[in-house]
């Protein structure tokens, strides 16, 4: 798996368990498939987002410059959550709830991100 595939993987993950964890999301479909297909939308929307605008390093790097990427990485998830809190009742059934909600979501998000993009085979360090 490539840097690219390990964060869409990173943003799929990240929000289902931001979805699955947090009790501020929620999801007021009566099926199961109304479930789903709110949390299949918040991901499509994030995997978007994030590849139209990409924070993040290209390979593996020191972990001062991990940490800024990541932090970058962070505020564009949140705003990407603070979307999705107001999208999310006008097209499907997902609800964010609240400040705190969106920024664990991002936090979550990001955090699964690097995790999958640092893990992918790379044969040298990224230089600064």
């Amino acid at each position: 798996m490539n840097a690219q595939g390990g964060r869409r993987l990173g943003v799929i993950i990240g929000v289902g368990l931001a979805c699955a964890l947090l009790p501020g999301i929620t999801t007021r479909g009566t099926e199961t498939l109304d479930t789903v297909l709110s949390v299949l939308m918040a991901a499509v929307v994030m995997t978007v987002l994030t590849q139209v605008i990409f924070i993040g390093p290209s390979g593996r790097v020191p972990l001062p410059a991990l940490l800024v990427f990541g932090l970058a990485g962070f505020v564009q998830d949140a705003l990407i959550w603070w979307l999705l809190s107001w999208l999310g009742p006008k097209m499907s059934y997902l609800h964010v709830e609240g400040l705190a909600t969106i920024l664990l979501a991002a936090l979550i998000t990001r955090a699964t991100i690097l995790l999958l993009s640092q893990l992918s085979p790379a044969a040298e360090t990224a230089e600064d």
